[in-house]
């Protein structure tokens, strides 16, 4: 306690190295928030947009009132008040719509002519044209009212981000000979020790040498229980020390942990479009100079065919020009994928990008791993059934010994239930058996542990139980004879029955994958509920099984398979969709799967593909809505029937009801 406090007051002293740290790591959020889109950020460079804005809508007013008070009467008496009520509309006019009129010159200046800047500017230059000034202002003014809106609304689904951003640790207590050193935590290495005070982030992963406390992990699993962490306990960054001094050996560099990779994550999500984003993007390419050519159709055709009055023509296509931007879709669709990602990412669930979010709406089966995922993966010995000549003990004995140097959960289980001291330099020539066992030396004799496949290739002698219980069976042999088997049992996790029945009710099938023995696999998908089980499965079967199924059910829907993400990143990488469960944490979690899960909850899956479904119906909305309600201004436009307020709806209004609409998907899943 006392080296505790000792590390505490130098900490206290090296304040310059603590400033130092925080000036560094001030630019690499600076850097961070730029890449991300930091919303507060964006919301500052709004505020002179917005000031402009209304300005431009106030000068908008007082040209109203100009021009339908004053012209009239008094354009007589006061023949300078026609001109005063043009120069203040278009004044308001530039102010509202200068930044649209900008961004269309230089994108032709660019090559880059058709684009809903070009629609506007050419459809309010053809209304002062013809002398509709509070229309042509009108028309800017509304647009630039739902573009802010719209940014408003992106920002607002950006927070979730903006929050991961305060998992970003600030600096890390290095302890060094000298003491206590505040640093940015890129300048920590594998193996240091940093200490984490009461209050301060977890800079990097690593293990606890010293100390006990309770850490907040909700930052990153999204869940608020508490964690417990001890003098070997693993921990992440991103945790929040909430009560003991933590003394911690660094497992991990900066740029290869947990918080990084989540960041990294969640800031690349949007770079993956799905599909319907893609079409629109595309559509919105050839549309807009389709658009362009039909209103000037309009406009130069009437009048040589029918003999319409030009300024009518015109007229209706200046309505046609303003209804026909595709702002409402082509802002809307994006914000939805952006909107369900970030909600989901509320609820622990990281989707890699929005086409993965539009897989999950495909999903017509879900394979599950059996162990750490319907289960929860704490075993423990529930029957030893020694062969004849052998004890109990002496086969607790032999297995301890056996699984000394495995960390898998099984090997732990039979460990944990020998008494004795499990002395480390028994074993020798340890060899591991791939999805069987392991082969050893020990005192001279040649010991086999491992499952039903591992004895039958060895040629071990002795018999073998006929009917196997429920559980996993792991048998010993000593010098090629059977000496006997534990029998191991794992228990299923407290949701899973539910996700199952969850399943069910969305009309998609279960199927479990385990290399567990028959019995054992079978137990646990009649408890779960699962449709259809395959048991005595290696890694590579996983995969090839997966293969096979796919081919079955060609043209059906999409697999996909969930998995702990460690054993399982074959298959996890080989499925339609990927889903890491209880991952975090874990490498081959993060790189493999499309999706990652960060609690241990497999009812997470059903809210992803709830979630997943909620933005599809938002989006098919608003393509539906607003395509509707443009074809029919359109219709009207053409038909002399629409004016351009009508127009003005048709495009801002639509848009901004399916940029409202949009938002929803951040709430989606909610319970």
């Amino acid at each position: 306690m006392e080296a505790l406090m000792q590390k505490e007051m130098v900490m206290e002293e090296d304040c310059c190295s603590h400033c130092a740290a925080k000036r560094e790591h001030g630019k690499a959020v600076k850097a961070t928030a730029a890449e991300a889109g930091d919303a507060r950020v964006q919301t500052r460079k709004l505020m002179p947009k917005q000031a402009a804005l209304i300005l431009g809508m106030l000068l908008f007013v007082l040209g109203l009132f100009l021009k339908n008070t004053l012209d009239g009467a008094f354009a007589r008496r006061f023949p300078g008040v026609p001109v005063l009520s043009l120069v203040v509309l278009l004044a308001s006019y530039l102010l509202a719509g200068g930044e649209v009129l900008l961004r269309a010159l230089k994108n032709i200046a660019g090559g880059k002519v058709f684009d809903e800047n070009f629609l506007m500017s050419l459809a309010t230059a053809g209304a002062f044209a013809i002398g509709e000034y509070p229309e042509a202002a009108a028309v800017m003014i509304f647009y630039q009212v739902g573009e802010t809106f719209q940014e408003l609304a992106v920002n607002r689904s950006r927070r979730n981000i903006v929050a991961l951003m305060d998992i970003r640790p600030d600096f890390a207590n290095l302890k060094t000979e000298d003491g206590i050193r505040v640093v940015v935590p890129g300048e920590v290495a594998l193996g240091d020790r940093i200490v984490v005070k009461p209050g301060e982030k977890v800079p990097l992963d690593g293990r606890v040498l010293e100390g006990s406390s309770v850490l907040d992990t909700s930052a990153l699993t999204g869940e608020a229980l508490p964690r417990d962490v001890e003098r070997g306990s693993e921990v992440l960054s991103g945790s929040i020390n909430k009560s003991g001094l933590l003394e911690i050996e660094v497992t991990k560099s900066f740029g290869e942990s947990t918080v990084s990779k989540i960041l990294n994550l969640v800031q690349s999500a949007g770079s993956r479009k799905a599909r319907v984003e893609n079409f629109i993007s595309r559509f919105a390419r050839y549309y807009t100079p389709a658009v362009v050519i039909a209103a000037a159709g309009l406009a130069i055709l009437p009048p040589l065919v029918t003999g319409t009055p030009f300024r009518e023509s015109l007229y209706r296509a200046l309505v046609f020009l303003v209804v026909s931007c595709p702002c409402a879709l082509v802002i809307s669709i994006p914000l939805s994928f952006f909107g369900g990602i970030g909600g989901a990412s509320r609820r622990g669930i990281l989707v890699k990008g929005g086409n993965f979010l539009e897989a999950l709406n495909r999903v017509d089966t879900v394979i599950f791993d059996k162990t750490g995922t319907l289960t929860r993966g704490v075993f423990r010995v529930t029957r030893i059934v020694p062969a004849e000549g052998f004890t109990e003990e002496e086969l607790l004995r032999l297995g301890a010994h056996a699984e000394h140097f495995s960390n898998h959960p099984i090997a732990v289980s039979i460990r944990e239930a020998y008494t004795g001291m499990v002395d480390p330099s028994l074993p020798g020539a340890v060899e591991e058996i791939a999805g069987c066992g392991v082969r050893l030396r020990m005192e001279g004799r040649t010991v086999l542990a491992g499952n039903r496949r591992l004895m039958e290739k060895e040629g071990v002698r002795g018999i073998l139980p006929h009917g196997d219980p429920p559980g996993t069976i792991v048998y010993l042999a000593l010098d090629g004879v059977l000496a006997g088997y534990f029998v191991i049992a794992d228990e299923l996790k407290g949701d899973s029955a539910g996700t199952i029945r969850s399943l069910k009710d969305l009309k998609i099938h279960s199927v479990m994958f385990t290399g567990d023995s028959r019995a054992a696999g079978t137990a646990t998908a009649a408890e779960a509920g699962v449709e259809k089980v395959y048991t005595e499965l290696l890694p590579q079967d996983k995969v090839a099984l997966l293969e096979e199924l796919e081919r079955e059910r060609r043209g059906a829907g999409n697999i996909a398979f969930v998995g702990d993400g460690i054993n399982d990143a074959p298959v996890l990488a080989r499925s339609d969709i990927g889903i890491a469960m209880g991952g975090i944490g874990s490498d081959a979690a993060i790189e493999a799967a499309d999706v990652v899960l960060m609690t241990d909850e497999p009812s997470k899956l059903v809210t992803a593909i709830k979630i997943a479904k909620k933005t599809r119906l938002i989006i098919w909305q608003n393509i539906i809505f607003a395509l509707g309600v443009k074809a029919l201004i359109l219709l009207l436009g053409a038909l002399g029937l629409a004016t351009i307020w009508e127009a003005i709806f048709g495009d801002v209004g639509v848009a901004l009801l399916a940029v409202l609409n949009s938002m929803r998907a951040m709430r989606a899943g909610r319970t």
